[in-house]
């Protein structure tokens, strides 16, 4: 616990109230869309799996991705940021993590580069049971994404459940003016990568 000339011990900062949306349930999966953009298929996709988690899975959407200041080691020590805190508490409250990202320049979205980056410095994805999701319309795309999100979460350690990962293609105009997925076949899918991702 570190001081300040003139201060007292510097009180531990406690985990305060996240920033994910829960439906309720008591096997948690944390959803995490690497898009910010409110009407991106991977968020969309996310929201709807929410939704449709089947009993007793509770589907909580992760919306904190915006707060997180720019990954820095100096702030990663006693007191990390309050939004840094947050994130770590929504993982380590889930039973597992769900990951649904588009691919910009070939790579990982840089938002959802710097929450990975939030991650390493704590234990909260090791042997944490994850998976992802690629939405692309066209399947062969989005490949460089996905794989370094892998390399990421072997680097942390996370158990990746390879079958829980796929392409479950979604259409832009599939996305509702209330950012979900009406499509039977979609929702399915979502239910049964819950299902799979628990079990």
């Amino acid at each position: 616990m570190t001081t300040d000339a003139g201060e007292g011990p510097r009180r531990p900062r406690l985990p305060r109230k996240p920033h994910y949306l829960s439906s309720g349930g008591s096997k948690r999966v944390l959803l995490i869309s690497g898009s910010t953009r409110f009407a991106s298929t991977n968020s969309a996709f996310v929201r709807t799996a929410a939704l449709v988690a089947p009993s007793p899975i509770v589907g909580i959407v992760y919306a904190g991705m915006t707060t997180l200041p720019h990954f820095d080691p100096d702030l990663d020590a006693d007191s990390p940021p309050d939004a840094v805190v947050d994130l770590r508490s929504a993982i380590a409250d889930a039973h597992a993590v769900l990951f649904c990202t588009p691919e910009y320049a070939g790579t990982l979205p840089g938002a959802l580069k710097n929450l990975l980056e939030w991650t390493v410095g704590a234990t909260v994805l090791t042997d944490k049971p994850v998976a992802w999701i690629n939405v692309a319309a066209d399947p062969r795309r989005g490949h460089g994404a996905i794989a370094n999100l892998e390399t990421v979460l072997g680097y942390v350690q996370a158990r990746i459940v390879a079958e829980a990962c796929g392409s479950v293609p979604v259409p832009r105009d599939a996305v509702g003016p209330d950012g979900l997925i009406a499509d039977t076949f979609v929702r399915e899918r979502a239910a049964g990568v819950l299902q799979t991702l628990v079990r």
